[in-house]
């Protein structure tokens, strides 16, 4: 197999030097090329024909959302998205997964040292590598469902929701929570993004759900009707405190090349929740959340995985499936659908 061919679009020298650099020390990844504008960008798409680009959203002459929305149309690529932790950042990072990019990586300096950032891009590129794109099929088909048609449950418990995903995993999330009625059982949800973007991520779906969607803090109760998603750069894990759940949110080694960490979570809910949760697993590159998965199996949890063919990437669901941790694997749009099967 040949070389990954990666393409750098940014405006800063020193961001496309640092990128070149850490790109070009791994085997299996090339650098054809770098572009300090989308003008540059386009030019250099067409002559080297490149795998994976990674794109800065805040630039001169062309901003890289407008830049995104005319290469999804003319010219689909896997993209990741290379952005400051500003909110502005953010904001446009996310608007930009929904113009079809499949990862968000925070500026050198902003958010790791540069080795972190060196095992964070790597990652990010051989995933992106892997994405088969189908043009004009990077976005959904006015997916939302209804809110009338999400009748509430007939009965709710102490049952948790425990959802770890990746790449592509913002969709897939917003597709999950979307068909969830506002008395589901309490979410803990880990997606591998950096800090920032996580409570830019909670916000915008807590805009769009039935249930409440926040960003964890350290301490805060799971409960019915609420969605916590775990910040990016710390760890979250499942407490239980007599009747009540809780989140721990702390520091700790990455996992997987990871913080936060789906293993991490899903360990947690099979100590503290057992036989009370439902773990589900999405699209994502890797193996975080395999191990983590079949411990929960093996407390009497119930384990759900993303098929093959609605995954962005069927890395992490593969995983599970291998390891024996799944009970059931279905395509995404019904997941919802089986979680409230599974709880009625």
């Amino acid at each position: 197999m040949g070389k990954t061919k990666v393409l750098v679009v940014d405006d800063s020298a020193i961001v496309r030097k640092i990128f070149t650099d850490l790109i070009s020390r791994e085997p299996d990844l090339e650098v054809v090329g770098v572009a300090p504008d989308p003008y540059v960008a386009r030019d250099k798409i067409v002559h080297t024909r490149p795998d994976v680009v990674t794109l800065d959203i805040e630039m001169p002459r062309m901003d890289g959302l407008t830049f995104l929305k005319k290469l999804m149309h003319y010219f689909p690529l896997p993209v990741i998205i290379v952005s400051s932790l500003t909110p502005k950042g953010s904001q446009m990072a996310l608007e930009a997964m929904d113009l079809g990019a499949v990862e968000v990586l925070a500026k050198p300096g902003s958010a790791y040292t540069v080795g972190d950032l060196g095992v964070q891009l790597v990652e990010k590129i051989r995933a992106a590598a892997q994405i088969r794109y189908l043009k004009g099929a990077t976005k959904g088909n006015n997916s939302e469902p209804p809110r009338d048609t999400i009748a509430p449950l007939t009965q709710t418990s102490q049952k948790i929701i425990a959802i770890g995903a990746s790449t592509g995993g913002t969709e897939a999330i917003k597709e999950v929570l979307l068909r969830l009625p506002s008395n589901s059982p309490g979410l803990v949800i880990v997606q591998h993004m950096p800090p920032k973007f996580t409570s830019a991520f909670a916000s915008r779906l807590d805009g769009m759900c039935a249930l409440e969607v926040k960003e964890a803090q350290d301490g805060d109760s799971v409960l019915t009707g609420r969605a916590l998603i775990a910040p990016g750069a710390y760890h979250m894990l499942l407490r239980r405190s007599g009747a009540r759940y809780y989140v721990q949110v702390k520091d700790g080694p990455l996992v997987h090349h990871q913080r936060p960490s789906v293993d991490v979570l899903f360990n947690s809910a099979a100590q503290s929740a057992g036989a009370n949760a439902i773990g589900v697993i999405l699209t994502g590159i890797g193996a975080d959340g395999a191990d983590g998965m079949l411990a929960m199996k093996e407390q009497g949890a119930y384990t759900i995985a993303q098929d093959e063919s609605s995954c962005v990437v069927f890395g992490m669901p593969k995983e599970a499936i291998k390891k024996g941790g799944v009970h059931k694997v279905m395509p995404l749009l019904r997941i919802p659908e089986e979680i409230r099967r599974h709880l009625s």
